[in-house]
């Protein structure tokens, strides 16, 4: 922009120069030779009233004093044929003023100028003054050259002008710039100069307006999930009493660790809801991808094994950190044993699998033998898409989780039938 500026005000600023200078060049070209043929003429003068007088000799002597003190060539050309001042042939031009003829013309060289004079005979003679082409341009070279020079300055100084201008509008423009990423990456707090110039400053308005809305959505939001999980928490205690309460001590376990589950689900999604907006460069999260996975493993094998489903579980020894919370990678994974154990009948297989990744973090896979997604349902990355009825967040959690760790999610069919969900997580001090 502040090129683009530059290139503007300069081509702009030299046209206007060009306009106004080279005719004042060409009108000062013509004024000195104006000046010098008015010079010529008017020593050509003074040697005609010296004609009048008849005195041959002094005659002789004033046109030779003439002749060597000024610029010009001048000549006396008589009737008899003397010649007097400076050597010159008898022109066309001479020959015409010897006719009673004055008359001026440009010739090789210069210019002539021819006036014709009479004795006091009465017998007709020529004055010839010739004015050499550096008589003509005499100072019109230095005259250029201090247009040049005023036509440079003047092109410096609004280009210098201009340059200050685009300083003025590029640092505004990178300032709101920087404003919007600062804000993309959940920094708040961040505003534009509302006082930049012209419509810089709207635009930096409205940007702190935005910015203001957005924080002003996000507490809604946070106050909201906090009522919510508030409210949860009343139902969660009383099925933790009723659990307490079952005879079967195997029964009152399983029960009480869902209510747990949720317990826990509901205190991460507060504290989600607590860290949305958080300045930038906070406290790294970090969890062991090994012991959480081993520990949602443990949780759901209770209800694979009353659906009869045969599970296959190869995880690598740990500690293996990622860059994810442990809250966040429990929901991660019980998303995805979630979606085996709703979108597959009772007796499907499943196998998890969790891998060292070549650089640091971890590789976490689930697998089953169910009928897999519809072709083209790749839809299903995305928030709120189901193909199954469901409500289709599972995967989405699973996707934001992987890259809040800094890695990626992907759908791949598995090696028989099924699907296989590969969920890559950084390690730590990748994550964005």
């Amino acid at each position: 922009m502040r090129r683009r500026v530059l290139v503007l005000v300069g081509a702009t600023t030299s046209l206007v120069l060009i306009a106004f200078l080279v005719p004042l060049a060409l009108l000062l070209r013509t004024v000195a030779a104006d000046r010098a043929v008015q010079g010529a003429t008017v020593e050509a003068q003074a040697v005609s009233s010296l004609v009048a007088t008849g005195d041959r000799a002094a005659l002789a002597l004033s046109v030779a004093q003439v002749d060597a003190t000024s610029a010009y060539d001048v000549t006396l050309f008589l009737a008899d044929g003397t010649r007097l001042g400076a050597a010159a042939e008898r022109s066309p031009l001479v020959e015409l003023g010897a006719r009673g003829t004055s008359a001026s013309a440009v010739v090789p060289g210069g210019r002539e100028i021819v006036f014709a004079v009479r004795d006091p005979s009465g017998t007709g003679g020529v004055i010839r003054a010739f004015v050499p082409d550096a008589e003509l341009t005499r100072g019109v070279t230095r005259a250029w050259l201090l247009l040049a020079a005023l036509g440079i300055g003047l092109l410096l100084v609004s280009l210098a002008v201009a340059d200050r201008m685009a300083r003025s509008l590029v640092r505004s423009t990178i300032d709101l710039a920087a404003v919007s990423h600062r804000l993309a990456r959940g920094e708040l707090d961040a505003r534009a100069d509302p006082q930049a110039t012209g419509e810089l400053g709207v635009v930096a308005g409205a940007l702190n307006t935005l910015a203001a809305r957005i924080s002003e959505l996000l507490r809604e939001e946070r106050e909201t999930v906090a009522d919510l999980a508030h409210r949860v928490r009343t139902p969660l205690t009383a099925l933790r009493l009723d659990a307490e309460s079952l005879s079967d001590p195997r029964d009152a376990a399983r029960i009480g660790a869902g209510v747990d589950g949720v317990q826990r689900a509901v205190t991460s999604a507060i504290d989600q809801a607590r860290r949305r907006g958080a300045e930038p460069g906070g406290e790294r999260v970090v969890s062991d991808a090994a012991a959480t996975v081993s520990d949602r493993i443990a949780f759901w094998s209770v209800l694979a094994e009353d659906t009869e489903r045969e599970t296959a579980v190869d995880i690598a020894p740990g500690p293996l950190p990622v860059a994810l919370g442990r809250a966040d990678l429990e929901a991660c994974v019980d998303a995805l044993l979630g979606n085996v154990f709703a979108h597959t009948p009772d007796g499907t297989a499943f196998a998890v699998r969790l891998t060292p990744r070549e650089g640091g973090g971890a590789t976490l896979t689930v697998a089953d033998a169910g009928p897999g997604l519809p072709a083209g349902a790749t839809a299903a990355l995305r928030r709120g898409v189901s193909g199954a009825g469901s409500t289709g967040l599972g995967l989405d959690i699973a996707r934001r989780s992987a890259e809040q760790a800094g890695g990626t999610l992907r759908l791949e069919p598995a090696e028989r039938a099924g699907l296989r969900v590969v969920v890559e997580l950084g390690p730590p001090g990748t994550a964005p």
